[in-house]
């Protein structure tokens, strides 16, 4: 990062779209893209909205793909100031439709792909106006033009991004990150680079975050930065390794399933050897992954913390930081950001706890405002201002009266040597209320262990109302679009 983000985003956003001119900008599939590319069909965008019936500051919707078109869009509405509503197009062509018409927005944007009949449908009986978006060539066209009295949530109206949370623990629900909080968004993503001097030569970022959720910051920060950016769909090993070994990149985002199918995939040290650091986040970082990989391919984790609700991370490592403390502090995520305020307290009185004591984490965010907000999350923080994560409060399982934190049993399966990755969740049980069951996924070409087998690796490590009443091995653990993992599919697999 060459400064720090401004406070008025809108308008460097906007400087840096225009900087490019007709050097290349966006690289997806293979191709580039210029930044005059990018700003002419920002421009169509506009101009079809205007025809659709639409004034230049009310709120859209946009089913949105990670996708060149996708993506001009995105960054003309920030730059622009308009109100932008996420719809995931990770869902049903239903799915879809039902989320437009409750929303109800002067204008839908959908890719030419996903303009079905029951999206097109749906765009009519709430009476928006319809921009279909297409990448080759990159064209836009009005399907469906503006009904008069079509209403929406006023809350929409306000300027910047209204994303999507994972949808890990229920369904995805849309957060407004105004238009002034997101410095600290682009901050948050950024910050585990260190200080970057941004030349014609420096490599692009690797942008793949899905962009209704907080990653589309990712985005957003390359222009701000005045870096070129390499847009992948969606993760793919190789597509991932290609950008990093061609591209020379040295800094990219991680999550821990990321890692592990790096490792899996036994990509060459060779091959990633361009980078300096990848920062992480989106799940925690076990000390025995952490280890593995920094072993193999010598590329420090600078890990993170943070949630939707805040508008990105609220903890991070730095360059600077991991250098001095993080050999000493290898389970955590970091010191509050710039502009943040982290504090531990005790779930049942509310008082703050000592510095080692693990409690609920509490944060407040300056530019968000001046409210401390409560997270689920159990964490410590020690003398340094180091925080440490220990498992979600509100996931714990009841078993009968014993608390059990599903982290923890999850943590003890993946020492297994075969288990490559597990999802430890709550089911129900006549008796105890609750028991939990595990699911686990297994390393490429490794020996299958037994259901007893794993049961009593959960025996021996922990008490025995932590052992799992049943453990499955699946291909593949279910995931969202964002990687992780979703407990309610790893619930579906039980079979009492």
């Amino acid at each position: 990062m060459s400064s720090p983000v401004s406070t008025d985003i809108a308008d460097e956003l906007a400087a840096g779209l225009d900087s490019y001119g007709d050097r290349p900008f966006v690289e997806f599939a293979r191709k580039w893209y210029s930044g005059n590319e990018i700003t002419r069909y920002i421009e169509q965008i506009s101009a079809a909205l205007s025809e659709a019936g639409l004034a230049s500051d009310e709120p859209v919707g946009i089913v949105v793909r990670n996708r060149v078109p996708h993506a001009a869009a995105i960054l003309g509405f920030i730059a622009s100031r308009r109100p932008v509503v996420m719809i995931y197009s990770y869902q049903s062509a239903a799915a879809i439709a039902r989320d437009v018409e409750n929303l109800s927005l002067p204008g839908i944007l959908a890719d030419i792909d996903d303009w079905t009949p029951e999206l097109n449908s749906a765009v009519r009986s709430a009476g928006s106006a319809g921009i279909s978006l297409s990448g080759e060539p990159l064209a836009v066209g009005v399907t469906v033009t503006r009904q008069p009295g079509s209403r929406h949530d006023p809350s929409l109206a306000q300027s910047g991004l209204h994303i999507l949370t994972s949808g890990t623990t229920g369904p995805p629900k849309r957060i407004p990150v105004a238009t002034k909080v997101l410095a600290h968004t682009v901050l948050s993503m950024t910050i585990g680079s260190g200080t970057e001097v941004v030349g014609p030569n420096t490599p692009p970022a690797l942008v793949y975050w899905p962009f209704g959720s907080i990653g589309v910051c990712q985005l957003l920060a390359a222009p701000c930065a005045g870096k070129r950016l390499v847009l992948l769909e969606k993760f793919d090993v190789d597509e991932w390794v290609r950008a990093v070994r061609t591209h020379r990149i040295t800094w990219a985002g991680v999550q821990p399933a990321i890692l592990r199918m790096l490792l899996q995939a036994d990509v060459a040290r060779a091959d990633l050897a361009s980078l300096e650091g990848l920062s992480g986040g989106s799940g925690p970082l076990e000390p025995e992954l952490r280890a593995e990989f920094e072993s193999r391919y010598g590329i420090p984790l600078l890990w993170a913390y943070g949630a939707t609700e805040f508008a990105g991370s609220v903890c991070s490592w730095t360059p600077e930081s991991y250098r001095r403390f993080g050999a000493a502090k290898p389970d955590s995520v970091g010191r509050p950001l710039p502009g943040v305020r982290v504090r531990i307290v005790d779930p049942d009185t509310g008082a703050e706890a000592p510095a080692g004591s693990i409690g609920r984490l509490e944060a407040r965010v300056e530019v968000i405002g001046p409210d401390w907000v409560r997270t689920t999350d159990l964490a410590s923080m020690d003398d340094d201002g180091f925080v440490t994560l220990h498992g979600r409060g509100d996931g714990a399982i009841n078993r009968g009266g014993f608390k059990i934190l599903p982290e923890t049993v999850r943590r003890v399966l993946i020492s297994h040597p075969s288990v490559l990755d597990a999802g430890v969740v709550g089911v129900p049980d006549s008796r105890l209320g609750q028991v939990p069951f595990a699911a686990v996924e297994l390393r490429r070409g490794a020996g299958v262990p037994t259901e007893d087998e794993l049961k009593d690796l959960v025996r021996e490590a922990l008490p025995s109302h932590h052992v799992p009443v049943s453990v499955v091995i699946v291909d593949a653990l279910p995931r969202n679009a964002a990687l992780k993992v979703r407990p309610g599919d790893i619930a579906a697999l039980y079979t009492p």
